[in-house]
């Protein structure tokens, strides 16, 4: 595989296979960079539980220091936190060393403005000048800044925005019993107070362990969530919840123990804030129709965006959204508590519906709008691109087109969806209808043209 496919520069920072492509020296260089864009002051710095963590946290430290910064270093803590502290606190920035979905051997510095959001496209440009020029501030002895711990209070901050837009005691009068994989990542420890203690519910918890290795697959699937569909079985939980590393991304388990859909956990959220907050939808391209379905009954637009939270972000602020988000990560962005994708909100979400309602997940989910959806992975040979989605557009003459990130195409009650991972050396496919057997349809033949 091409060496310049496993470091990828993108809408949320810098990612690549540790060691012979995100290095320690590279890390400086970007930290130091980034100390350089945003200025002398305070900048945040956490991680998720990833084995390189501490050596690329060192490196980040260094190139802060040496860019005149003072570091405050909150440890390891989920991202959503950790963007909520950058703009709570009023730091000129923050960095948080996480790999979020992708396997344990990557890492990845993603990169906050004061506002606590990912870089837009801007600031990433005049960013990625400034590293490749190497026009580094350099701190004198004098000048150079110091390392402060802050390893509690960004959680508290995070919960108590969480709670003020549903009703705590009313869940916590339900006493649900709830089943939590936290994958030992960044959640570990706060995923549990927060379900126990802001929100009073008795907990069934496995991987909860900061200490130790990732013990599935970090992406939170439904084929990859067994352990956790079992547990709620066993337990009689009445639902379950499982993160990803940095506990951005959030799946859901009903009370039978099958895993949703992870569009259709941003559909409940959506369907949870419209009712309360006023404003329009944004989502990715690849994110389920049910959004659009649940925001007419309440007569909102739905915009769409390129693949990316940074993408989501930008409309989300262009058009004072009320909610948004990319139900194909799994990832649900409320901005009344931060413009980030934040599996607390989805959680407390849920529960804050379960409790309204006094019906179980497996019926609120039963009420959407039902699409079969398929997707997969095709490995991407460089300098094919072009052709491959040639090919698929002159192959459905019938279909409406989207540009905007890869190639989108578009039926009365159907569409797929192929582009290129910002993450990963991958092409994604992914594929809606309201009728199966179209589905299926649509996703083999274009599996085929595309691997073909």
């Amino acid at each position: 595989m091409p060496r310049e496919h496993l470091l990828k520069i993108g809408v949320s920072g810098v990612r690549g296979v540790v060691g012979e492509f995100l290095t320690p020296s590279l890390t400086l260089n970007f930290a130091q960079a980034f100390g350089t864009y945003v200025g002398r002051g305070r900048v945040v710095v956490g991680r998720d539980t990833r084995t390189s963590g501490p050596m690329l946290q060192h490196a980040v430290h260094c190139g802060l220091l040496a860019a005149g910064c003072d570091v405050i270093d909150v440890g390891v803590l989920p991202t959503p936190t950790m963007q909520i502290y950058v703009q709570h606190t009023g730091a000129r920035g923050g960095i948080g060393l996480t790999a979020s979905h992708n396997p344990p051997e990557y890492n990845a510095l993603k990169l906050f403005n004061a506002a606590g959001q990912f870089f837009n496209h801007y600031e990433r440009n005049e960013l990625l000048d400034l590293y490749n020029q190497r026009d580094f501030a350099q701190a004198s002895n004098a000048e150079t800044g110091a390392v402060r711990q802050d390893q509690g209070s960004a959680k508290a901050v995070h919960i108590a925005r969480v709670l003020k837009h549903v009703d705590a005691g009313r869940i916590k009068r339900r006493r649900f019993k709830v089943a939590l994989d936290a994958v030992n990542g960044a959640g570990s420890v706060m995923s549990p107070d927060f379900l126990t203690e802001a929100l009073g519910c008795r907990l069934e918890a496995i991987s909860i362990d900061p200490t130790k290795v990732f013990p599935r697959v970090a992406e939170p699937r439904p084929e990859t969530l067994g352990e956790l569909s079992e547990l709620v079985r066993r337990t009689g939980a009445d639902a379950g919840f499982a993160q990803d590393p940095d506990a951005d991304r959030l799946a859901i388990a009903d009370e039978t123990g099958r895993v949703l859909d992870n569009d259709d956990v941003l559909a409940l959220a959506v369907l949870r804030a419209l009712a309360n907050v006023p404003g329009d939808v944004v989502v990715n391209l690849t994110t389920s129709s049910v959004i659009d379905d649940i925001a007419r009954t309440f007569n909102r637009k739905v915009h769409r965006t390129p693949v990316g939270e940074a993408n989501v972000v930008d409309m989300m602020n262009a058009v004072n959204a009320s909610i948004g988000g990319e139900g194909s990560a799994g990832g649900v962005i409320f901005p009344a508590v931060q413009l980030c994708r934040d599996s607390y909100i989805a959680m407390a979400f849920l529960l804050d519906l379960m409790a309204e309602t006094g019906k179980p997940v497996s019926e609120i989910v039963g009420s959407l709008p039902r699409y079969t959806r398929l997707a997969g992975k095709v490995p991407f040979q460089h300098g094919r691109l072009s052709g491959l989605m040639q090919a698929l557009e002159a192959a459905h003459p019938d279909a409406g087109t989207d540009k905007t990130d890869g190639l989108k195409l578009l039926w009365p009650d159907k569409w797929l969806h192929v582009r290129a991972s910002n993450t990963e050396p991958l092409l994604r496919l992914a594929v809606e209808a309201r009728a199966e057997e179209a589905a299926r349809r649509l996703y083999d033949s274009s599996w085929r043209l595309l691997t073909g």
